[in-house]
């Protein structure tokens, strides 16, 4: 598939390029080719399975840290390696190998078609070749090549600098830089061909700040599928402003206080605990078994009128999002709950099959040495008409809480616990000082339905995000408006 630029010269699809670029990277330089690929798939088919797929996978990473006013620390990497998966049913074989060859590639597909002991024709249907739509949201570069070493220190250098200069209160400055180079290539049974080549990258800013023997923390950063030249000095400076006026806000802190009370949460990042409390809960796997909160429930009403909240990995140059998935499929604009009625879950091939579903693009794992499994990619919350104001000014005893650390969720029940990195006492609609210590407890479904305001502020975060499931981590994406929930627990330290 081509097309013709304002000059009229052919120009060949994104997939077609993405393509070329993993066969250069993870074929041909091991002897490999489409028909090495056919045949293990044909090896796999020889047995009685529902589907099966190939996943080959180059990685470069690199990583820089600062720390006492220099750079500590510097990390080079290169992985490769494939993953051969066969499912039957619900059950699920899979061998990988860090050996790119043909021997390794048939020893593994002769590996896991034994999920099947029945030696008869494959369930899998076998069209011709399909490539994968084509489609571009973020740049195919090399995020490692985008900056020299050089470049790279001195960055690191001028967020020690920019941080120290703010306040004589700044006592330790960390930051670190990491850039990933990640190539994919998908092959499936039913003829399937995907590619993707995802570059990564992050600064990461923490500062502590010390008056009268107290020290606290403040930390920032962002990132997303570009190159290093995102981060520019403006760029550099907005990190640090955030991290030294964090930790000088938690200096002024004081004990939060306990109990049930109306909680604000702020727009961006706060959206995590959208992520734990709710979005697990709408993963297929989850749901399929029946032991999630939300099993059972689309059409029925699960939160508030107003709440919409979508899974969204089509969104351009966010951490989150994915040319295709990790199964070959292409990401999409999935939403879950619209004005409170649940629309749906997120799903990868096994569970949708095995749900009598569509995949909806989010079968995600973290390398070619995991098994895919349904996961979040950018879930966020559409944002209302309130003023962000006018909820604050609403409270008549609360917490307004900004910013968040880690937490937990029970999927079954739904429950979650969060700790909130900073947060603000608030009565009568005055914001009076900042508290330590508080945390929020609450169980999802419930949470949903308390909502009582929605702030027209939504905003994504600035592209932090790892999410952790069944041990395997992925980059991802969060997001929503200044959001008021009336009766949460709040567990605080005075």
């Amino acid at each position: 598939m081509t097309s013709r630029s304002s000059s009229g010269a052919p120009q060949r699809a994104p997939t077609t390029q993405r393509i070329d670029i993993a066969r250069q990277l993870l074929l041909t330089p091991f002897g490999l080719d489409e028909s090495h690929l056919a045949r293990a798939l044909a090896d796999i088919r020889a047995h009685q399975v529902d589907d099966a797929d190939l996943y080959f996978q180059y990685t470069r990473s690199e990583g820089w840290s600062l720390e006492e006013g220099i750079v500590k620390t510097g990390s080079f990497s290169i992985d490769q390696g494939v993953g051969v998966r066969a499912v039957s049913g619900e059950k699920t074989a899979f061998a990988y190998s860090d050996d790119i060859s043909e021997a390794s590639l048939l020893d593994a597909a002769r590996t896991v078609r034994s999920i099947s002991a029945t030696a008869q024709k494959g369930r899998v249907r076998v069209a011709g070749k399909k490539v994968a739509p084509s489609r571009s949201l973020y740049p195919g570069v090399d995020p490692i090549s985008t900056l020299d070493s050089t470049a790279k220190v001195a960055l690191l250098g001028r967020v020690e600098q920019l941080a120290r200069a703010k306040d004589p209160r700044v006592a330790q400055v960390m930051a670190g830089l990491a850039s990933e180079y990640d190539v994919v290539l998908v092959a499936r049974a039913d003829g399937t061909l995907a590619a993707d080549v995802r570059p990564l990258v992050r600064l990461s800013v923490t500062v502590i700040a010390e008056q009268g023997g107290r020290r606290e923390v403040g930390s920032a950063g962002g990132g997303g599928r570009f190159g290093l030249a995102y981060f520019d000095d403006a760029q550099i400076a907005q990190y640090v402003d955030e991290a030294v006026n964090a930790a000088l806000v938690n200096l002024e802190s004081r004990p939060a206080p306990a109990g049930e009370m109306t909680v604000v949460l702020g727009p961006g990042w706060p959206g995590v605990l959208l992520h734990e409390a709710v979005g697990h809960g709408l993963e297929g796997d989850f749901n399929r078994k029946g032991s999630s909160a939300f099993s059972g429930r689309i059409g029925q009403r699960v939160a508030a009128k107003g709440v919409t909240v979508l899974d969204d990995g089509t969104i351009a140059d966010r951490r989150g999002s994915l040319n295709v998935d990790d199964e070959g499929h292409a990401s999409q604009r999935n939403v879950l709950i619209e004005d409170g009625i649940l629309k749906g879950y997120i799903q990868d091939s096994m569970n949708a099959r095995l749900m009598g579903v569509a995949p909806t693009g989010n079968g995600r794992r973290e390398s070619y040495a995991h098994i895919p499994m349904p996961r979040m990619t950018n879930t966020y919350m559409l944002g209302g008409d309130k003023d962000p104001q006018e909820i604050i000014a609403s409270i008549k005893k609360g917490l307004y809480a900004t910013n968040f650390g880690g937490g937990q969720v029970d999927i079954t029940s739904g429950k979650f616990v969060f700790s909130a990195s900073e947060a603000y006492w608030v009565e009568n609609g005055k914001i009076l000082y900042p508290v330590k210590g508080a945390t929020i407890v609450g169980s999802g479904p419930e949470s949903l339905k308390k909502i009582s305001m929605i702030g027209n502020d939504m905003r994504l975060d600035s592209g932090v995000g790892t999410c952790g499931k069944e041990g395997q981590s992925v980059p991802v994406g969060v997001g929503q408006p200044t959001l008021r929930i009336d009766a949460l627990t709040v567990g605080g330290t005075a």
